[in-house]
């Protein structure tokens, strides 16, 4: 160890262990502090864009926002049930149109209750919009006669507010745009929305379907919040039973907790303090830092009763607490941070927020053990006999002994099965998808996704899809070509069966001319030239109640907009469903007369997921790039940094193919397992390494026995550390979104092969490469020990 490094550890431990009242007081006074900050926190009210805001599809995303207004601010309510045509059950139906109708936070109401019938005044030759129902209703034959006229007259409304086919009735409510990305959608649709449908169905005994992207954007928040409670519940528990089995002491297991639990209070704190929202990534920082901070406890906790067990002085044993591991757990926690941190390199404000806190709090965390954990051992009396026992844990050096005998005897089956793995790995990886879907992660089993289903099957899809046309021209859009163009570019996509109905201002256009003709539904139809100049005018009055053309044509008529609605397919369908209609476009309206472009959230999602899996690459070079940069400030040597890295780099590739025979897709959430699980499984790395170099220098540069040595010491502390990360991170399992559940038991897995690895194929390495680098010349360079060999160690 170097002079400065040794000095500087050691002045460290002087400073915190004659200061300890200082230290507590400071520590909770900053503890106090960040949970003032807890009233900053904030749950996302708006959907996560994995997009940097310069990139030419948010642009373009943000264009139509500002031209049409929020896309996704209608909430839909359907039944699916016969009984429904009942006088008393039809009028209640309608009577919860109204109650709808009546909140501020409604914009607009579309329904049978208000729902209105373009016909022609013969009289006064104009059109005119009369509602469908003008009281309620009283006798089955009205509704008989109503729903016939319904189903069969007024093919506008089809696939709108119906599907003649199974009877499906629907209500849009247009929540007012202001609020659709604020808590004020929230605790409506929590609060009032769901208590009006409650009643409703309280009442009439018939099952109302809700969705729309308000709607599940809430229910998909809130179960976000639901489950935070419930990893950190989970987390504690599970961390807290095997750190007893190992140690099997009451108030080691209690310090462990209260150093995590005031981790977790101080992930709040920060994320309040730089307020940041709770998203489904940053809503998982407080259970990863319980898992996270417990191996810390266990490295400086097993290091202090190695020491009692040694020689039985509490001071010297504190002392060498931290100067013997306060640099290795720094250093391992820097990797475990570094992981975190190269998502902040990305362009993506999601992963950035992501990144950063969880970075700060992993070093918060290692602060906070180094600190709490000799301070409040120093108060306690030494550990008793029973509590040491599990040093000598038979079990363990079993396993042990049986890593050892495979890295003696089986070196070649070693690296023969290491290549193997590799070799299927990679033909895993070719077989990887991407996925774009933003509904795939949602609770499988939550209403609100049963609900999604519903409308899919109905209605053919709930992610919106829009096509923008600028004609570059005002008023071109009802120009009788464009409107030809947009017909034709409707059949395309009414050909394409995950696509539903879509609806446009040709839709009202043949309206016009339905109702022209006095409501024969043959004529829904574009007009003709000679009826176009009379019958246009009529979309113009109609706008004028139900604001249906400004929904479709911007304010100076240069811009049409035509929507359609994706169901939940596979991203290759949907980028071949995405081709499909853009060559059309560009074959419809030429480039060189009219501007047009595809947006919506559907699409919004699919390439931003494409964008993280670009990023993925580059997180993860980065990363492998500041772990190199560790090792070679450590060990000073690039063989050293290829030995260290091909154990630690094998796990991941295993994962990845895994990943590709299963069938899980790359998605934002499965991204992450990635630089997550590098940046910890290279911990083990560093501290085999760092007693490894420790055991040369004691035995005189003897590559076998310091392998074995270096083996044998930290083969419990490896297993320990490992068994907790792999419970730890398979609490994630419980949850109940798929991403959550696939990172959890993705890095878990990582991990767990990561142990191996460097429990057998770094030790194989280091025997058979490193031929050149165990010679004095090399250790007497300048170096940094982080595990120092005691004088008095066996």
């Amino acid at each position: 160890m170097s002079n400065f490094t040794k000095g500087f550890w050691e002045k460290t431990a002087n400073i915190i262990l004659r200061n300890r009242i200082l230290i507590l007081v400071l520590i909770a006074a900053f503890t106090v502090f960040l949970g003032m900050q807890w009233k900053n926190m904030r749950f996302s009210n708006s959907t996560a864009n994995l997009l940097p805001n310069d990139h030419p599809v948010n642009v373009e995303y943000l264009d139509f926002l500002k031209t049409f207004g929020e896309e996704g601010n209608a909430i839909v309510f359907g039944i699916r049930d016969s009984s429904l045509f009942t006088p008393s059950k039809l009028n209640r139906w309608n009577k919860l149109s109204k109650q709808l109708a009546a909140f501020p936070e409604i914009d607009f109401v579309l329904s049978l209750d208000n729902l209105k019938e373009l016909k022609r005044d013969t009289t006064d030759q104009k059109f005119v919009l009369k509602p469908l129902i003008s009281s309620q209703v009283r006798t089955q034959s009205q509704i008989d006669s109503l729903t016939d006229h319904l189903f069969n007259d007024l093919p506008f409304y089809d696939n709108l507010l119906f599907n003649k086919e199974s009877g499906t009735i629907r209500t849009v409510a247009n929540l007012d745009k202001e609020i659709v990305n604020t808590s004020v959608r929230k605790n409506f649709i929590l609060q009032e929305v769901n208590e009006l449908v409650a009643d409703f169905e309280a009442e009439t005994d018939l099952d109302v379907r809700i969705s729309g992207m308000p709607y599940i954007r809430t229910m998909n928040s809130q179960s976000i919040i639901d489950e935070i409670g419930k990893f950190i519940g989970a987390a504690l528990l599970v961390t807290s039973l095997i750190f007893f089995f190992f140690f099997r002491s009451f108030r080691a297991t209690l310090i462990s907790m209260c150093v995590v639990i005031i981790g977790v209070m101080w992930a709040f704190g920060i994320l309040g303090l730089l307020e940041y929202e709770i998203t489904v990534l940053t809503a998982l920082i407080p259970p990863l830092i319980i898992v996270i901070g417990i191996p810390n406890c266990i490295f400086l906790i097993n290091k202090y009763q190695q020491e009692v067990k040694k020689h039985g002085n509490q001071a010297l044993s504190l002392q060498r607490v931290i100067s013997k591991i306060g640099n290795a757990t720094l250093m391992t926690n820097m990797t475990t941070a570094s992981g975190f941190a190269t998502f902040i390199i990305t362009d993506s404000k999601l992963l950035t927020e992501f990144g950063v806190v969880a970075s700060l709090n992993i070093i918060g965390i290692f602060i906070l053990s180094l600190l709490i954990i000799p301070i409040i051992y120093s108060y306690l009396s030494l550990p008793k006999t029973r509590h040491l026992k599990h040093l000598n844990k038979k079990w363990i050096d079993a396993f042990v002994n049986r890593m050892e005998h495979l890295v003696r005897n089986k070196r070649i089956a070693v690296y023969i099965v290491s290549l193997s793995l590799l070799i299927a790995s990679i033909i895993g990886i070719y077989q990887i998808k991407i996925s774009g879907s933003p509904i795939e992660d949602m609770p499988k089993n939550a209403q609100f996704f049963k609900d999604i289903r519903f409308f899919e099957s109905e209605f053919d899809g709930i992610m919106p899809v829009e096509i923008v046309v600028d004609t570059k021209r005002p008023k071109g859009v009802m120009n009788t070509n464009t409107l030809k163009k947009l017909d034709q570019m409707d059949g395309i996509i009414t050909e394409i069966p995950e696509l539903s109905q879509p609806l446009s201002v040709v839709n009202l256009v043949k309206y016009s001319k339905q109702a022209f003709y006095n409501g024969m539904p043959k004529y829904y139809q574009l007009p003709t030239k000679q009826e176009t100049n009379f019958i246009l005018s009529v979309a113009q009055k109609s706008a004028g109640d139900g604001n249906l053309l400004q929904n479709f044509v911007d304010s100076t008529g240069q811009t049409a907009r035509m929507t359609t609605f994706i169901r939940d397919v596979k991203t290759d369908r949907m980028e071949e469903i995405i081709g499909r209609l853009s060559e059309n476009l560009d074959k419809l309206f030429p480039p060189d007369r009219y501007d047009t472009y595809m947006t919506g959230s559907a699409i919004l999602f699919l390439q931003g997921t494409k964008y993280l899996v670009k990023n993925l690459v580059m997180s993860l070079a980065f990363a492998i790039f500041l772990i190199a940069v560790f090792m070679a400030y450590l060990f000073r040597s690039f063989r050293m940094i290829i030995i260290s890295l091909i154990p630690n780099l094998l796990p991941l590739l295993i994962t990845a193919g895994i990943m590709g025979f299963i069938g899980v897709p790359i998605k934002p959430s499965t991204i992450l397992v990635f630089s997550i699980a590098f940046g910890i499984s290279v911990d083990d790395t560093i501290h085999f390494l760092a007693k490894y170099r420790q055991e040369l220098i004691t035995n005189n540069w003897q590559i076998k026995k310091s392998v074995y040595a270096a083996l044998r010491e930290t083969g419990v502390s490896m297993f320990y550390t490992s068994i907790v990360l792999f419970f730890g991170f398979s609490v994630f399992i419980i949850s109940d979104f798929g991403g959550t559940v696939a990172l959890g038991s993705l890095v878990s897995a990582t991990l767990l092969f990561a142990m191996l690895s460097n429990l057998i194929l770094l030790p194989s390495l280091l025997l058979s490469l490193e031929r050149n680098i165990a010679s004095q010349e090399y250790l007497k360079e300048p170096q940094i020990d982080i595990l120092p060999k005691d004088e008095d160690t066996n």
